[in-house]
């Protein structure tokens, strides 16, 4: 109940503030389309096939979240834990590998990466997420995508195309990797140095924990101007891993407040909230008005890219739905919630139909 009340007076503050900022206007000079896990929408997540249907669909940027492989290998998948988006369940030869782990506080039962070789991932092929929304055509199709792989592939279709396509890696659960031996976070600037592409083409590292981009940010310095960070923020209630693994107090709600920003803006670039941040939904689910988070968020020096837009009715708000059907695929709904949010000035955003984010951009 605590909780409750303190968000609700949290989000009447922002509230009250709004409409003193409706005008508010990006600080990029390009509002950017960010593939979402690639074309998630239409392809198997992280996948080759996801990043290129983000590509040709006009995606900015394309965004790999990493985990690690046992034998220290940063590979594409949204958690360490693949059974629901691999067909691991179904090798008999990996079946004693199913455990039960604490990972971020939470118990969670399956198969990690951190227990394969890459090798052994290999033999695995990507399946559909979200199977109760979207097609599972192409289940059992492709394979789980190094970040070396994936950085190979978009210089090729930048190549192709003769445009710059930005990537902008997720570091999942730092502290876990860190205190099993695998850490990622030199491995990945390793990784980005080593290429070619990426000492020239845009970069932008993600966390939704503090320490691993403070220490990012301490490495690069100004000495690589191609490299940004961004702040991931959760719902602002809960706390950042490393902070709760620390014995910290600090929220997600204290980084949001003008203070927590500026401390935010001492290391990152960027902050990425949960779009629900910066336009709520009022108790019926229709959108409500913006928030003063972009607003405070500039004025701290930092840009703001939410995630994420999703093209079926169940993802966005209910004033936008076609139908009542909540698997609808509604292009036009998502279309004009990404414009009530551009309204909003935002600087960028996360979209699971990149062709979508584009229409919504190019087409006001």
């Amino acid at each position: 109940m605590k909780t409750l009340l303190w968000l609700g007076c949290c989000l009447g503050a922002v509230l009250m503030s709004a409409a003193i900022h409706a005008d508010e206007k990006p600080l990029a000079a390009k509002v950017l389309v960010i593939g979402h896990r690639g074309a998630s929408a239409l392809r198997p997540e992280h996948t080759l096939a996801s990043y290129a249907k983000a590509i040709a669909d006009g995606a900015d940027y394309v965004e790999p979240d990493l985990v690690m492989t046992k034998d220290g290998v940063p590979v594409a998948r949204h958690e360490n834990e693949i059974s629901g988006t691999t067909d691991v369940a179904s090798h008999p030869e990996f079946a004693s590998r199913k455990t039960t782990k604490t990972i971020d506080g939470h118990s969670v039962t399956g198969w990690f990466t951190e227990d394969f070789t890459l090798a052994e991932l290999k033999t695995l092929r990507a399946r559909e997420r979200l199977p109760e929304y979207r097609s599972t055509q192409y289940d059992g199709d492709f394979q789980i995508p190094t970040f070396d792989e994936i950085i190979d592939f978009v210089a090729a279709e930048a190549a192709a195309r003769g445009r710059v396509i930005g990537i902008i890696p997720e570091i999942k659960h730092g502290t876990y990797f860190q205190k099993i031996g695998l850490p990622m976070e030199d491995r990945v600037l390793a990784i980005i140095a080593a290429h070619h592409y990426t000492q020239h083409a845009p970069v932008e590292i993600q966390s939704f924990e503090i320490a691993n981009l403070r220490y990012l940010h301490g490495k690069l310095g100004k000495r690589h101007p191609t490299i940004r960070l961004l702040q991931l923020i959760d719902d602002l209630h809960e706390q950042p891993y490393d902070v709760t693994s620390a014995g910290g107090k600090l929220s997600y709600g204290d980084m949001v407040t003008p203070a927590g920003l500026r401390e935010i803006a001492d290391y990152a670039d960027a902050i990425g909230p949960n779009i629900r941040s910066i336009i709520p939904l009022k108790p019926d689910g229709s959108l409500s008005s913006p928030t003063s988070l972009v607003h405070d968020a500039h004025a701290a020096g930092l840009e703001v890219h939410p995630y994420t837009f999703r093209p079926e009715n169940h993802f966005q708000a209910r004033n936008f739905w076609q139908g009542s059907d909540p698997k609808t695929f509604n292009e036009a709904g998502s279309i004009t919630e990404i414009r009530a949010y551009l309204a909003a000035g935002i600087d960028a955003f996360f979209t699971d139909d990149p062709a979508i984010g584009r229409k919504a951009v190019d087409g006001r």
